[in-house]
């Protein structure tokens, strides 16, 4: 079954949903869509979110000082890489 409903556009843009609509297709509160225009029509599309964690300059410097090997470990490395 097509749902087809006229929506109002209000000044700031926005539209609401007819909750049909919404119901069929599984938006809740908080889903995410992106809009897309496509052949002069605005197509809506589940977005996939993914948590992103941003990294403070001074906790890259901390894992970087973290990383380093002193010389005696590199020295040893370094030997038995060559061995092989």
């Amino acid at each position: 079954m097509t749902i087809r409903q006229t929506l109002i556009v209000s000044e700031r843009g926005q539209i609401t949903l007819p909750q049909e609509l919404r119901k069929k297709l599984g938006i809740k509160p908080g889903t995410a869509l992106v809009a897309q225009e496509e052949d002069g029509k605005v197509i809506l599309i589940p977005a996939a979110v993914t948590p992103v964690e941003i990294y403070s300059d001074e906790e890259i410097r901390g894992w970087l000082v973290e990383d380093q090997i002193d010389d005696k470990e590199r020295k040893r490395i370094l030997k038995k890489a060559r061995r092989q």
